[in-house]
């Protein structure tokens, strides 16, 4: 009985921190639940960077009732002066009698030294129920520690036969608006967008979000950062994603090719700029660094296709997420989702693991995580 509860109360814990997705950065979207005597007495998520932890939110709810009482929480308490005191400190001064942890926390400031914290201050810590999910949950904070830069996710709609828009260019719409709609819960929980300067030409997008109230996460809806990959500074200072006024900040991502008269006039804008390579193309590598320097965990990459095959070819893409319309395009030039070289075999294609599937409304959502072409070449 005792684990069907823990189990029951640590699923809301991974659902608060889940409605954190895209708030947080760099930190990680923790969830936490303060129970007492089987009824939940504190909830938390994290807050904006700056602002209190999901234990201090949970706790802070939970009052003099977190006395004996048991904390789930999705991710190890930090154990280390930040930008915020110690969660542990707090948890013990709170009088917690025993700490369900989903996941410990494998940087290195943290690393065990938070469970271990509350240990010797007499607390029972029980570490790894709903481990999997926790792993998920934070995969995008996981991914920057492990490799310096964000988690990437592809996500693109698609025609039965692989279309992204017809030979003339027209994309709207390919998917219906439940599955639009649930493109948009992807940005509400991402940190950044990423589109390339052949998207801009032709779709002239703005990149808000544009949700319900009952479908973004905490706080309200989310606009990321929207960040422009424009190598030869192609794209018109005038274009939607970069008028002032909007929701939301932009970054212009360029090399030593674009003009300085356009910097310019993107700066009066108000639009951040970086340089990633001499160019004609944005140095994948370095601009994945230099978001992962700036603390971002998770970014979606939108298109077009040329980006999505220089960021697969880079063997940057973690995760794709895929809306497959029930529609034949059809025209040998219209294009696909992927550009770039791609492989020579099928067997050395990437494939996508741990694959789910959803329907929303008359289209299909494939999602999962991208392994390394590997050649099976023995296989053959």
């Amino acid at each position: 009985m005792q684990h069907s509860l823990d189990a029951k109360y640590m699923d809301e814990a991974l659902q608060l921190g889940a409605s954190a997705l895209g708030r947080t950065a760099p930190n990680p979207s923790v969830g936490a639940v303060v129970v007492n005597d089987t009824r939940v007495v504190g909830r938390g998520w994290t807050q904006p960077v700056g602002q209190a932890h999901a234990e201090i939110e949970a706790l802070g709810g939970a009052g003099e009732r977190a006395r004996g009482a048991t904390l789930y929480v999705t991710l190890e308490p930090c154990c280390h002066d930040g930008r915020t005191p110690p969660c542990v400190d707090a948890i013990i001064r709170a009088g917690i009698n025993r700490c369900v942890v989903a996941v410990s926390d494998p940087s290195s400031a943290v690393s065990g030294k938070g469970i271990a914290r509350l240990q010797e201050a007499g607390i029972n810590v029980e570490v790894g129920l709903r481990e999997s999910e926790a792993i998920e949950l934070h995969a995008g904070f996981f991914t920057r520690l492990r490799l310096g830069r964000p988690l990437v996710r592809a996500k693109y709609a698609m025609s039965l036969d692989g279309r992204i828009a017809t030979r003339t260019g027209n994309s709207k719409w390919i998917t219906g608006p439940i599955a639009r709609r649930h493109g948009h819960v992807l940005r509400d929980q991402t940190d950044a967008i990423v589109v390339g300067a052949g998207t801009v030409g032709i779709d002239n997008p703005s990149l808000t979000t544009r949700l319900p109230e009952e479908f973004t996460g905490a706080g309200g809806v989310h606009h990321p950062l929207r960040i422009v990959l424009d190598g030869r500074g192609a794209t018109s200072p005038s274009a939607r994603i970069y008028a002032t006024g909007r929701p939301g900040k932009t970054l212009v991502v360029t090399t030593s090719q674009a003009s300085p008269a356009w910097l310019v006039a993107l700066a009066r804008n108000g639009v951040d700029q970086l340089m990633c390579g001499e160019g004609p193309r944005v140095d994948i590598d370095q601009l994945f660094q230099a978001l992962g320097q700036r603390g971002l965990n998770d970014v979606l990459v939108e298109g077009g296709s040329r980006v999505l095959g220089s960021l697969f070819n880079a063997g940057v893409v973690d995760r794709v997420a895929a809306f497959l319309a029930p529609l034949v395009i059809g025209g040998s030039t219209a294009p696909g989702p992927v550009g770039g070289a791609g492989v020579e075999r099928v067997a050395e294609a990437w494939r996508i693991d741990n694959l789910r599937t959803r329907v929303l409304g008359d289209d299909l959502l494939m999602e999962g995580i991208v392994s390394t072409p590997v050649s099976r070449a023995k296989e053959d």
